[in-house]
């Protein structure tokens, strides 16, 4: 007799009807899956296993047998990606842009070794901080996590500039010419403007220090020519996440575009760390999803990029009109899917963020520059991209401001949430 899974199914459609039919999403982190891709990751590759890489020609590359199939579409996703990024090396086997960086950690970076990194305040991700993969890889026994501590671990955060949301470029020179670091980590979580990349690899170059480049957020907008391109600017390694302005099933990549003298010397770090280094089997049922994601952005990455960017810029100065602070107004607000705006004077992040999910709008709490409390920000992070692949545009985007304006400041919004959520049922650039 089959168990009884009614409470399950049912809290399971409560979620897909609340989140995936009746909120604004605007999580940046987070996107909407087209029917192909969610419908191919329901298969028998959720029970395999295929350690390593794909077999060809003849050659056993794998640990396992029985792997004819994946290996054709981890050939085929690694080729297609290739293509799409005009790159020339690429791994798809990691299950998450934070598994993509502890690869990187894992392969290259031993205890002791100096890292330079975009501080949490300033935007950094988590994995390249202190408690992450990047500060505990560096930490040798006895060293303090804690900078403060006369012992810390050798990490160091990039300088910013005035405004805080650019790098100061000649500071942040200086600092890789006095602390020679064994790697920098460009990228950030909170990612509102193209990073000076090409400067600092160009000092770095010289001095053969390779540049991790973590396009978790953006990795959509450079597939789709906006924002930056960061091979030809110089990163050693590209990471991102697969499911944010990238709008496939929740895997990694990491992506290079390395002459072959710089693969051999770099390339096998990414390998190795990958497998067995950030995982064995690699959630094999998520990668014909991930090549379809691919398929569609080939067709679709420009035209969806470019309206994120541009919803992204109307909601930030819309916002900023109807009186809630946003940050970087100096700047027009973001060059990317992101706004950061400051919600002190309404109660802080935490208290705002709920207050908008009691209005079906979901957005997360988030650190500022000058915060220091994570647990209790003055910020907001709000990303566009779920509502743009939902068709909005900047007329949808200058209606929204007013609801979340009114929202902020106390309001009850919730029917005209939902009106405006019920005008965009179908998912867009599929």
């Amino acid at each position: 007799m089959p168990v009884n899974i009614e409470d399950v199914r049912a809290i399971v459609e409560a979620q897909e009807q609340w989140r995936g039919r009746g909120t604004i999403n605007l999580i940046a982190s987070e996107n909407a899956q087209s029917k192909a891709v969610r419908e191919l990751q329901n298969s028998d590759f959720m029970a395999r296993y295929a350690e390593g890489h794909p077999n060809k020609d003849g050659e056993v590359l794998r640990y396992y047998q029985g792997t004819r199939y994946i290996d054709q579409i981890e050939t085929m996703a690694r080729d297609e990606l290739l293509a799409l990024t005009k790159a020339r090396q690429a791994d798809v086997r990691p299950i998450s842009g934070n598994a993509a960086n502890t690869a990187i950690a894992l392969g290259f970076l031993r205890g002791g070794d100096t890292v330079i990194v975009n501080s949490t305040p300033a935007g950094g991700h988590i994995s390249h901080n202190t408690v992450g993969v990047f500060g505990r890889r560096i930490q040798n026994r006895g060293a303090s996590l804690s900078l403060d501590a006369k012992n810390h671990i050798p990490l160091h955060f990039f300088p910013l500039a005035e405004d805080m949301y650019h790098l100061d470029v000649q500071k942040s020179i200086d600092l890789i010419e006095e602390v020679s670091p064994r790697m920098i980590v460009l990228g950030k979580s909170l990612f509102l403007f193209p990073e000076p990349l090409r400067e600092l690899s160009e000092v770095c170059r010289a001095k053969d220090i390779p540049v991790l480049f973590d396009a978790a957020h953006v990795f959509g907008l450079i597939s789709g020519g906006q924002f930056q391109d960061p091979w030809r600017e110089g990163a050693t390694w590209v990471t991102a996440s697969t499911h944010k302005t990238f709008p496939g099933p929740q895997r990694g990549v990491i992506v290079s575009d390395l002459s072959a003298e710089d693969e051999a010397k770099y390339w096998p770090a990414a390998d190795r760390g990958v497998f067995p280094g950030s995982s064995s089997n690699h959630h094999l049922h998520t990668l014909p999803a991930l090549l379809v994601a691919i398929r569609e952005m080939k067709q679709h990455a420009a035209a969806y990029a470019g309206q994120i960017v541009k919803n992204a810029q109307a909601l930030g100065k819309a916002l900023d009109e109807a009186g809630v602070s946003v940050e970087a107004k100096d700047f027009g607000y973001t060059k990317s899917h992101q706004i950061a705006v400051n919600v002190a004077a309404y109660g802080g992040g935490v208290a705002v963020a709920q207050r908008l999910e009691d209005n079906d709008v979901i957005v997360n709490y988030n650190l500022l520059p000058n915060d220091k409390d994570a647990r209790n920000p003055s910020g907001l992070r709000i990303g566009v991209q779920e509502m743009t692949r939902y068709g909005m545009a900047e007329t949808e985007m200058r209606r929204l401001a007013e609801l979340l304006a009114g929202a902020i400041k106390g309001s009850n919004v919730k029917p005209d949430i939902a009106a405006l959520r019920a005008a965009f049922p179908e998912l867009q650039y599929t």
